[in-house]
């Protein structure tokens, strides 16, 4: 009994100091999510950038940092974070290549929020499509034509001709 308190004391001061800093690292990471999705968005509102787009920054960031933390809470408990990361990698390209297309939508929408070739309300002809911009989403942009409504993807709006009739 003597032998079993002795090992549990010697393994808990390894521990404590280890699952300590692993509590501190995760409210360090935290609080700097907080902080950095507080940044984005006043300087979102300061520059007048889209609400969809600070959006995206604002979560892709906290995602960001989340995954950074709980790597390196790993490290800090003594795991071997190395084939972690790898694995990460490897993740991400294969994720990347399998979702490409909605990827590539994904990235000509925040390109169309920045550079604003049209705006909500404006009258576009793509592709042998006419209608009035509705909705512009990271997606998709949504015409009304005639009635109808159309989803253009924007990887299509970025890449072929789009001629705005306003």
């Amino acid at each position: 009994m003597e032998n079993l308190v002795q090992y549990l004391l010697d393994e808990g001061s390894l521990w404590v100091p280890r699952v300590i800093g692993v509590v501190v690292i995760f409210v360090v990471f935290f609080t700097l999510v907080k902080i950095i999705k507080r940044i984005i968005t006043s300087a979102a509102e300061r520059l007048k950038l889209d609400r969809d787009l600070s959006s995206l920054l604002a979560r892709t960031s906290s995602i960001t940092l989340v995954i950074f933390g709980f790597v390196t809470a790993l490290g800090t408990l003594g795991i071997n974070v190395s084939a972690l990361v790898a694995g990460l990698g490897l993740t991400g390209f294969a994720i990347g290549f399998a979702l490409k297309d909605a990827i590539s939508n994904l990235l000509s929408g925040v390109l169309i929020l920045l550079y604003r070739p049209f705006k909500t309300g404006n009258r576009i002809n793509i592709s042998g499509y006419e209608g009035t911009v509705i909705c512009i989403d990271l997606r998709y942009t949504e015409l009304d034509s005639e009635g109808n409504k159309v989803l253009i993807p924007n990887s299509k709006l970025f890449t072929d001709p789009v001629t705005v009739l306003q």
